[in-house]
């Protein structure tokens, strides 16, 4: 009688298990806090199981295999949980940059100041690349972000790129990012407040060792993407006889970036700009290869890299940016570019994209992110 007893008992834990398992599953709008909760039901109810019926000859192999068969249900739990895509929020990243860039074709972007409510450019340019490179990691590094407020930074500040589960956002940890490469006994040298342009200076270095180290594309924060680079291993010539940094991209340990890295160290002054950016890309080329004159639409070629045509990020130059601000009677087609480059850092007057303005950037919002657009306008 008592056995039978303990056999009811035991079937109605099972159903009620079954029960607040679903209601959890079905509640599931942070998959992380659900799994939390379910794998809390679980242990509760296997202790149960255990006061209940370890008393009992014979009972003790049925517990066992339920105990074992738990532990592989929280396993696929934890799985589910990563793997799901949540409707209200971005992916949040429980992996390392390793494993999400491991395929050595990602987007990279930067941010290396402790600003943590970033312009809606930079909100464009990331949204753009995530719908141009689908099927493509695109992995945003901030320097304020720590893994305790990531949660609820991107909540707050990334809504609007909430659909795009490619977009990837981690901590920009200059130790970690240097490790490994002649930068980090530079960078236990120096003092960065005594450094000259330390943020552009820091990103710089940045860039180059995450490209050296995962591969893929790197791109500053001001350039919106229009269509797929058809490169790997590519430079962008600014303009004739003159390469730029602002996007790059290379296969992981390529001889380019090695020997970025090298030259940054041993030729490094602060005081000079674009000393460890433009100009260091521009060195290291010209050791090389001869830069073309740049006439019409043709890219060149260096050994077993691109240097693509200044029109393919560079169609306004850096003289006129501020049309990208104006109104035109004919909006241009870019047809000829892959991405355009704003030249925010010029852009002294802080101007910004003003929905209803018609310029050429509300166009280029619209066209190419149009979500950030959106909630822009609201």
């Amino acid at each position: 009688m008592l056995k039978s007893w303990r056999i009811v008992v035991f079937f109605v834990l099972m159903i009620t298990l079954g029960f607040f398992f679903g209601l959890a599953h079905k509640k599931n709008i942070f998959p992380y806090m659900s799994y939390i909760s379910r794998t809390k039901i679980l242990n509760d109810s296997i202790m149960i199981v255990n006061k209940i019926f370890n008393p009992i000859h014979g009972w003790s192999n049925i517990t066992d295999i339920f105990n074992n068969k738990l532990s592989s249900v929280q396993e696929n739990m934890l799985l589910e949980t990563i793997n799901t895509s949540s409707k209200t929020m971005l992916n949040i990243s429980f992996v390392s940059p390793s494993e999400v860039l491991k395929g050595g074709d990602g987007i990279i972007f930067l941010e290396t100041t402790d600003r943590m409510q970033p312009p809606t450019l930079i909100l464009c340019a990331i949204e753009s690349a995530a719908r141009v490179y689908k099927n493509r990691p695109v992995a945003f590094f901030m320097k304020g972000l720590s893994n305790t407020n990531k949660e609820e930074m991107v909540k707050r500040h990334f809504s609007a790129l909430s659909s795009l589960r490619n977009v990837h956002f981690f901590p920009l940890k200059f130790e970690e990012v240097f490790a490994d490469t002649p930068l980090h006994s530079w960078y236990q040298k120096i003092d960065p407040q005594q450094q000259s342009f330390w943020t552009h200076v820091s990103s710089d270095a940045c860039r180059i060792a995450l490209i050296w180290r995962h591969g893929g594309i790197y791109m500053d924060t001001d350039i919106i993407s229009i269509d797929a680079i058809p490169k790997k291993d590519f430079l962008a010539a600014e303009s004739s006889q003159y390469s730029s940094n602002g996007v790059f991209g290379f296969s992981p340990h390529h001889d380019f970036t090695q020997k970025c890295i090298v030259d940054f160290v041993q030729n490094y002054d602060s005081r000079i700009w674009g000393q460890q950016g433009p100009r260091l890309f521009t060195r290291i080329l010209k050791r090389s290869c001869h830069l073309p004159e740049f006439a019409g639409f043709e890219d060149g070629m260096c050994g077993n890299y691109t240097l693509f045509n200044p029109k393919r990020f560079y169609p306004i130059p850096g003289s006129d940016w501020k049309k990208y601000y104006e109104v035109w009677e004919k909006l241009p087609s870019f047809n000829n570019s892959y991405a355009l480059h704003l030249w925010n850092f010029v852009n002294k007057q802080k101007l910004t994209m003003v929905p209803g303005s018609n310029t050429l950037l509300e166009f280029l919002y619209k066209e190419h992110c149009p979500s950030t657009y959106s909630a822009t306008s609201s």
